[in-house]
């Protein structure tokens, strides 16, 4: 089992930045992809950016591309999405999520992600 845990929520601004972190316990030794999703409220949970076990494969949605960027430390078993030039659509619970079984690339499918954090709020006012 692999215990994940976001931080780093909270309300900002348009145009404001936020860095969301995550960290994972609970299976030393494993190597795992990390993804970051979101869920907006009355919305689907939707794919936002996905990192690699060695940090050289990275993808994002193209609603983020260019403004969040997603980075890991696996020194501290940790992620990280930096986020930048932030719009009100972009309001939602955002989710981190480890895949051990295809941790060598990144997908953009939650079914491919095995743990899932709980969840933090990123509210941003107009």
């Amino acid at each position: 089992q692999v215990h994940m845990v976001e931080s780093g929520g909270g309300l900002v601004q348009a145009g404001g930045s936020l860095r969301l972190s995550c960290t994972a316990s609970g299976r030393p030794f494993i190597k795992y992809a990390m993804g970051w999703f979101r869920q907006a409220p009355g919305k689907e949970r939707e794919f936002v950016a996905a990192i690699s076990w060695g940090g050289g494969i990275i993808r994002y949605a193209d609603s983020v591309k260019g403004r969040f960027t997603i980075s890991r430390d696996n020194a501290k078993n940790a992620a990280y999405l930096q986020m930048n030039s932030l719009k009100p659509e972009d309001t939602a619970v955002y989710y981190c999520a480890a895949d051990t079984t295809t941790w060598a690339s990144t997908k953009s499918s939650e079914g491919s992600y095995e743990y899932w954090g709980q969840g933090t709020q990123v509210t941003v006012s107009s």
